[in-house]
C-alpha cells in the first residue's frame, strides 16, 4: 500500500506559471478591489463587471502552462498515494497530469447556475449576462467568493486526518477556513513547508520542515526527503 501524501498547495505554485496572485500588496487583485468582484454583493451590484474580470482571468488561464513544481507532483505519484487540496482555480495541476484534485474555492473553467449549485458545466470561453441554465437562470462563475461555504471543505478535512504526509505548497495559510487544515492532521504525521518566506507554522502540534524556496525549487528538496523517509521506513 502506497502512504497517502496530502499535498495543501495556493497562488505560489501558480505564480511561476505566469498566473498573477491573488491579492497584490495594495490589495488589490488585477488592479480591482476584491470586493466588486470575488463576493456576493459584488456579483448583485454589478454583474457584467464580474463576469468581465473572470473572462479576462480565464483567458489569462488559458496562455500559460504547468510548472515543474505541478510536474513533480505527478511523478510522486509513482512512490505515493498523492491527494492536492488546492486553493487555486485553475487547472494546472489537472493540466500537468494530477490524478486526485480538490478545489476548494472552485474551478475558473467551470459555470454554475444561480439558482441550482449542482448545475455546473465546463466552460472555456467567456460568459455573458443572458447564458442561461436550461430553466433560464443565469449562469455564474464556478467560484467560492468571499462570504460563501466552501463545500469541498469536509472532503479536504477527511483527507487530511488520513494523511502519511503533509505538504504545504506556495501558500501562507493566512485565509480561512483553509488555514485551519492542518489542525486535523494527525499528531506525529511529518509536515512539509514549501515558501520563500516558510518559518513556522502557529499552534502546529507536527514535525515541521521549512523548505524557504519558491515552489519549482523547493519541490525538488521535497521529493528528496519524502523518497529518503520511504526507503527508511522500508529499510
Amino acid at each position: 500500500m502506497k502512504k497517502k501524501l496530502v499535498v495543501l498547495t495556493g497562488a505560489g505554485i501558480s505564480a511561476e506559471s505566469g498566473i498573477k496572485t491573488f491579492r497584490d500588496s495594495d490589495g488589490l487583485w488585477e488592479g480591482h478591489d476584491v470586493m466588486e468582484v470575488a463576493t456576493p454583493e459584488g456579483w448583485r451590484k454589478n454583474p457584467t463587471l464580474v463576469l468581465d474580470f473572470y473572462n479576462q482571468r480565464r483567458k489569462q488561464l488559458l496562455e500559460v502552462q504547468p510548472n515543474l513544481a505541478h510536474q513533480v507532483l505527478v511523478e510522486l505519484e509513482q512512490d505515493f498515494e498523492v491527494h492536492i487540496v488546492t486553493q487555486n482555480v485553475d487547472d494546472l495541476h489537472e493540466r500537468a497530469g494530477s490524478q486526485n484534485v480538490l478545489h476548494l474555492h472552485g474551478e475558473l473553467l467551470k459555470v454554475r447556475s444561480i439558482r441550482n449549485e449542482s448545475y455546473v458545466l465546463d466552460w472555456s470561453g467567456d460568459l455573458q449576462l443572458g447564458d442561461c441554465d436550461t430553466n433560464g437562470y443565469q449562469l455564474r462563475p464556478h467560484i467560492v467568493w468571499f462570504g460563501e461555504a466552501v463545500p469541498a471543505l469536509e472532503a479536504a478535512i477527511d483527507l487530511v486526518e488520513q494523511a502519511d504526509y503533509i505538504a504545504i505548497i506556495g501558500t501562507s495559510l493566512q485565509v480561512y477556513p483553509a488555514a485551519g487544515l492542518t489542525d486535523f492532521a494527525p499528531k506525529n504525521v511529518p509536515i512539509f513547508y514549501i515558501d520563500p518566506k516558510a518559518t513556522t507554522i502557529s499552534n502546529l502540534r507536527n514535525p515541521l520542515t521549512c523548505i524557504a524556496m519558491k515552489a519549482t525549487e523547493g519541490i525538488l528538496v521535497l521529493q528528496q526527503k519524502l523518497l529518503e523517509l520511504e526507503k527508511k521506513t522500508k529499510s
